[in-house]
């Protein structure tokens, strides 16, 4: 199979500059007829592909959307990327995905990258690093440059764009109410995001629905685990304290851990502990006993993060004010929590 020849190589052929051959390749009224025939009968014979995605000659768009996720591995965002392809598909748009892996470097490069190719706007959820830096240089550097950005789940407050977020505070909150309504008398919160502002909103609940049913806060329940701590040591200190008979876990992973724990500690579950967790994933499902979860509706918040992206390339909303869309929680009721009266 011979090598794909280039822009250079036409451009030699028929000793004219590159830009003549890109302009007559993409059909340009300011190259005369008969060089454009030449030059495009002549690309189609030796299988020239272009490396860009072609433009709309009439919205001078690609219809491509760049989006950036933190980690695919994670539930909730493999449910948002869904989302946001199904809308994109639907109205006609390409994507171009990208994972940060929760890197602010690597998430800075891909803005890059995204933003110097052809592309019409970007969806992005913050890395955790970049969240820990507070340094979003990247994302204000490309709306400077015109490039829309929707940010969703992991937002910065001060950068003036769409967002599409979850209602951390009211999910945490329901969350705890339940479980100090179904009987319990000390509830501790596990987080391994304590670094996310996700995971910070959500302590703010916890605290909310202890205060307003006049339960002391204690901060030593509110167990904030590194990714460099020992996560069953850390539970096990915690939970040698007997009173505690709730744990309230921000992501489904520490709960499946915490599940795991509480089990060979052996706990009786729901009666003598009760578990509720962040994102209806997968594995809370199917776990024994399955877990009480508080569903984000992570393809909802996808499929809104693009709506609006589109509607502002579109034009139906390109000169409105920067919206901020609040998506509720559900709780979802299993076998981990005791039941209502």
């Amino acid at each position: 199979m011979g090598k794909r020849i280039t822009l250079k190589q036409i451009a030699n052929e028929f000793g004219v500059s590159i830009a003549t051959v890109s302009k007559s390749l993409n059909d340009s009224y300011e190259i005369s007829s008969a060089t454009k025939e030449k030059i495009q009968n002549y690309a189609k014979a030796n299988n020239y592909q272009s490396k860009s995605i072609p433009l709309n000659l009439n919205t001078k768009k690609t219809k491509t959307i760049g989006v950036i996720i933190p980690n695919i591995m994670n539930n909730f965002f493999a449910k948002a990327f869904v989302g946001i392809e199904k809308m994109a598909t639907e109205k006609g748009y390409h994507l171009i995905s990208c994972i940060s892996n929760e890197s602010h470097e690597k998430e800075v490069t891909t803005m890059e990258l995204l933003k110097n190719g052809t592309l019409d706007g970007v969806i992005i959820s913050l890395a955790e690093e970049t969240q820990v830096k507070k340094n979003y240089n990247h994302i204000k550097n490309a709306i400077n440059e015109g490039i829309p950005v929707v940010m969703f789940d992991r937002v910065a407050d001060d950068i003036s764009c769409d967002k599409v977020v979850v209602n951390d505070v009211e999910g945490a909150y329901h969350a705890t109410n339940h479980l100090i309504k179904s009987g319990c008398k000390r509830v501790a919160l596990i987080s391994v995001i304590d670094n996310l502002s996700v995971g910070k909103l959500r302590v703010e609940g916890y605290k909310k629905a202890l205060t307003v049913h006049n339960i002391n806060i204690e901060e030593k329940l509110i167990v904030k685990i590194g990714h460099k701590e020992d996560f069953d040591i850390a539970l096990k200190i915690i939970l040698a304290d007997k009173s505690i008979d709730g744990l309230l876990c921000l992501e489904e992973t520490s709960a499946v851990k915490s599940l795991q724990i509480v089990k060979q500690m052996n706990y009786s579950i729901p009666t003598e502990m009760s578990i509720v967790s962040f994102t209806n994933g997968e594995l809370p499902k199917y776990v024994t006993p399955t877990i009480t979860t508080v569903s984000q509706h992570g393809n909802h918040i996808g499929q809104t993060a693009a709506n609006i992206l589109i509607d502002r390339l579109t034009g139906e909303s390109e000169n409105k004010p920067f919206v901020k869309k609040v998506i509720k929680t559900s709780l979802i009721e299993r076998e981990s929590t005791r039941k209502l009266n």
